[in-house]
């Protein structure tokens, strides 16, 4: 009988995958700002990766920490033979996030109409943007 990981053990393991590339902002040694980059595992989907995890802690928002993660990222995902494209996926109505990524070179593709949940009855649209690398 296989034993069932932790979440700890699978959080490690996503940590050291060599398709999955993981950066944190610190503030005095604390974390503010975390982003994934992952690669498509799939052989005919390998030229594609995605962003994932972007988050930057709201009291340190507007400081430009969401631009430098998303540019390591960027960097990172120009030096992986083979990768093409990076997607990402926006709520429609956050104009400061979408704003930075079309700054960055990313352009929207396509809208999914209440594409997140977060409760009873609350919905957002998500935008999907995608970047030639």
């Amino acid at each position: 009988m296989e034993k069932k990981k932790t979440y700890r053990e699978e959080f490690k393991n996503k940590l050291q995958s060599k398709t999955s590339f993981t950066y944190g902002a610190f503030n005095q040694g604390e974390l503010v700002g975390i982003i994934t980059l992952y690669q498509e595992k799939l052989i005919k989907l390998q030229h594609r990766a995605h962003i994932g995890a972007m988050y930057v802690h709201p009291s340190k928002r507007g400081l430009g920490i969401g631009k430098a993660l998303m540019e390591e990222a960027i960097k990172k995902a120009k030096s992986i033979e083979g990768l093409e494209q990076v997607y990402l996926a926006v709520v429609s109505t956050n104009e400061s996030a979408k704003k930075m990524y079309s700054l960055l070179g990313f352009e929207v593709f396509g809208t999914e109409k209440k594409g997140l949940k977060l409760e009873k009855n609350i919905y957002f649209d998500v935008d999907f943007m995608i970047l030639y690398l």
